[in-house]
């Protein structure tokens, strides 16, 4: 199995590992953003975590039990399909799906959740927290605590909460405790406040398990390096199956995590395009989105222990935001992200909820393929662009995650009858017990 695994090379130059400044004059900075702005009584913790995450990173021998419990545990080397349906509708250039719904517990979520799962035992701590949006990182951490034997408490907006049931119902399966948060707007900004406040207040058993590229140096640099495995593999299958890198690389875009996963693969190729989709809601000129780059919305600020392009007014107060997707709507970006878009390596767009919808939709006829709604804004794009390249040229789409758990969602969108039929005649039943 370790064959199938692709090794750990250092991170690629042009974004990820300090591609503007020196490590030594700033390090957790990715051009103007990044760094780690925490109180005083979490230094002790920041450093103790950036110490054990170098130490892990210089270590080979981490990085292949990494890759073996990813082999036997979480099914990677996840696929990469090839969508000949939706090629043939479009008419131009070959789409290809990486298929990261496939690995374990239905995201790309485990594989920066089990990465540090392996890094908590190194630091010794028995209990891990984590904020979460769409519900995958808070199954994910839910999972891993279970895997490794760690107490788990989720933090999760409330609103977040009730669009999300099934991920709830799982979380709290796996033995998780779900603690619904009704500060703010309930959604995951929210959240990862909470999952802060926790921290402080059990910082020697407890580590904080931040689902996406976000938040305080060390966490983007971790995520990152963590989520990786995906454009090292994807990179290695598209060579072989259409025997050339891919015009363009699309992947959804809320924090940034499956992003920075697939894009790492391609990064050091300047005539690979790579595309992130963040969540354009209502439509940009509504307010409603969480569109933070693309359309200019966003603005400089630092907040959640770090700097970058946050979603706010003239006082520096953050906006509510809206997606369909409930794993878009952070108001914040990646500060990797941020520079990739700032140097122009990263080209952003944004897809509105009906559009989401729609490519849903064909996504499922043509291919028999469920896209979460979060995925589904970097198929969007896709659709947008494939008809107008060669046939001869690829394209790959980043699958973040599987649509089972918008099961809610997307039936209410679709206002599907025999759906409403159902959970009416459930909930009678339940109402008569």
């Amino acid at each position: 199995m370790s064959e199938q695994v692709p090794p750990a090379p250092p991170l690629p130059t042009g974004g990820v590992k300090e591609p503007s400044l020196a490590p030594e004059s700033r390090p957790g900075y990715y051009g103007a953003w990044g760094g780690a702005f925490i109180p005083e009584v979490l230094h002790e913790t920041f450093r103790e975590l950036t110490a054990a995450f170098a130490a892990a990173q210089a270590d080979p021998g981490f990085w292949q039990e990494y890759a073996r419990l990813m082999a036997t545990y979480s099914c990677r080397p996840t696929p990469l399909t090839y969508c000949e349906n939706l090629t043939r509708h479009f008419g131009g250039a070959r789409i290809f799906v990486k298929r990261e719904d496939l690995n374990h517990t239905g995201a790309h979520k485990a594989n920066n959740v089990l990465g540090q799962g392996l890094l908590v035992r190194r630091m010794g701590k028995t209990r891990v927290i984590a904020e979460t949006g769409a519900g995958q990182h808070g199954v994910a951490t839910a999972t891993m605590a279970a895997r490794f034997g760690y107490r788990c408490t989720i933090y999760m907006g409330a609103e977040d909460v009730d669009r999300q049931r099934p991920n709830v119902f799982w979380m709290q399966k796996l033995g998780a405790e779900v603690v619904p948060v009704i500060a703010g707007a309930r959604t995951l900004k929210d959240a990862i406040n909470e999952a802060f406040r926790d921290w402080v207040g059990r910082m020697d058993d407890t580590h904080y398990v931040m689902g996406t590229v976000c938040g305080p140096h060390p966490f983007p640099a971790m995520v990152a390096w963590f989520q990786s495995i995906i454009g090292r593999e994807a990179r290695g299958q598209v060579l072989a199956q259409a025997g050339r890198l891919p015009a363009r690389v699309y992947a959804c875009v809320g924090g940034g995590s499956n992003a920075m996963g697939i894009f790492q693969g391609f990064l050091d190729e300047p005539g690979v395009q790579l595309v992130g989709v963040e969540a354009g809601g209502r439509g940009l000129a509504t307010g409603m989105h969480a569109a933070r780059i693309a359309g200019g919305h966003g603005s400089p600020g630092v907040a959640q222990g770090y700097k970058t392009m946050f979603l706010q007014d003239a006082d520096g107060q953050m906006r509510d935001t809206h997606s369909v997707a409930a794993g878009l709507d952070y108001v914040g970006v990646s500060p990797i992200i941020a520079d990739l878009a700032g140097r122009g390596r990263v080209r952003m767009e944004a897809a509105t909820d009906a559009e989401v919808l729609a490519a849903l939709d064909l996504a499922m006829k043509r291919e028999g393929i469920i896209p979460a709604l979060e995925s589904a804004h970097a198929f969007v794009q896709a659709f947008k662009e494939a008809g107008s390249l060669p046939p001869e040229e690829a394209v790959v789409i980043c699958m973040s995650g599987r649509g089972d758990k918008d099961i809610f969602t997307i039936a209410n969108a679709f206002d599907d009858p025999s759906w409403k039929r159902f959970i009416r005649k459930k909930g009678e039943a339940y109402a008569a017990e």
